[in-house]
């Protein structure tokens, strides 16, 4: 019997039993991050459990790639609907935004 290890909660997906999105496991992976570095930034995951999120978001790449365009469409519509912010925060705001917007053209790969 095969183990699940992703979940539908709400509007996303989460590592079964955590607080962590299947985002978090999938652009770092996307990004060329081996399974064991995903691990050192979620100390929480077992290296099974990552393995597993990566089966799965392998094995649904169409859906779970339209749930992520999605979701970052619902992000950008947010923060055009946000108040000014200060110069400095929206340049690092910006850099964060192109870094997990990259990960997107590499699922094309």
């Amino acid at each position: 019997m095969a183990q699940e290890y992703v979940e539908k909660r709400n509007s996303g997906y989460y590592v079964i039993g955590s607080r962590v999105s299947l985002e978090s496991v999938v652009y770092p992976f996307l990004d060329g991050a081996s399974p064991e570095t995903i691990v050192d930034e979620f100390p929480t995951l077992s290296l099974e459990q990552v393995y597993g999120v990566i089966t799965f978001y392998l094995g649904n790449r169409a859906e779970i790639d339209t749930y992520l365009t999605e979701t970052e469409m619902q992000w950008e519509d947010a923060r055009k609907n946000q108040p000014p912010i200060p110069s400095a925060l929206r340049q690092r705001l910006e850099r964060a935004r192109r870094q997990l917007t990259s990960h997107k053209f590499l699922a094309d790969v």
